[in-house]
């Protein structure tokens, strides 16, 4: 991606951000100052266009922001669980305008890194993958449950389906859509038990290309973590953290 064009619509995308803080959620440039740090009068010049803030502030008041006027809180009000306790993520993965934040809120924490590609599995990770990788301005790899016709070799992974449940899954790239010189952001929508994320990660290693991330709307526990076996230098980017499903008394 282009690392000036991606920070400069950074820049941009958090003058945004503060002006609707400031003239839709009617928040004042006092209280702004105390939750950000920043004088008033900066500020003020940022809202009003006079000057943008450089790409390292830029991201420091995209952090305070978007938990202000927030991605998350709009998320955690969607999450909701059937009496059965499962998770329906259709009123998230179909709605545009989330989508866009999300892939705003990536593009603010991955802008200035090298990403090369983006991969998801397929189905319901491909609209915010979709959106991702067109922020980011890369393109997007879906790992897929079935090999297609016309592909001449693939790369795969296999993995359990759920803890206990006796059923493997088994995720498909073609074989040439990741290269060694790439840079790869996993981007899903959910993860809970992590298995399906592993298996993003193995398809990645297995091309011997870079991870450069991962990026998720909604993370169940912390039990996944142990699953992708991620060094400390790869950036694992979670919007909102749920409690896992015994914890609540449900499971998704």
């Amino acid at each position: 991606m282009s690392t000036h064009a991606d920070e400069l619509k950074l820049r941009l995308m958090t003058i945004e951000l503060l002006r609707t803080a400031k003239y839709k959620r009617n928040i004042t440039y006092r209280e702004l100052a105390s939750k950000t740090g920043l004088p008033v009068t900066v500020l003020s010049r940022y809202a009003k266009g006079h000057v943008l803030p450089n790409t390292a502030r830029a991201r420091q008041l995209w952090k305070v922001l978007s938990k202000l006027v927030g991605l998350e809180t709009e998320l955690r009000n969607r999450i909701k669980f059937d009496e059965e306790g499962y998770f329906d993520n259709t009123d998230i993965i179909g709605d545009f305008n989330i989508l866009q934040q999300a892939a705003n809120h990536a593009l603010a924490n991955f802008a200035g890194k090298r990403v090369t590609k983006v991969l998801t599995a397929a189905v319901d990770g491909i609209p915010l993958g979709t959106m991702v990788a067109n922020a980011l301005g890369v393109n997007l790899i879906v790992a897929k449950r079935g090999k297609e016709i016309g592909v001449k070799a693939f790369l795969e992974e296999t993995y359990v389906l759920g803890k206990d449940s006796g059923v493997t899954v088994t995720l498909y790239i073609p074989k040439d859509a990741i290269k060694k010189r790439d840079s790869v952001l996993v981007v899903d929508d959910m993860i809970k038990s992590g298995e399906t994320q592993a298996a993003l990660v193995n398809l990645i290693r297995k091309a011997k290309a870079e991870i450069s991330g991962v990026f998720t709307l909604i993370a169940v526990g912390e039990e996944w973590k142990k699953k992708l076996k991620l060094s400390g230098e790869c950036p694992i980017e979670v919007i909102t953290y749920v409690k896992a499903p015994h914890e609540v008394g449900a499971r998704l």
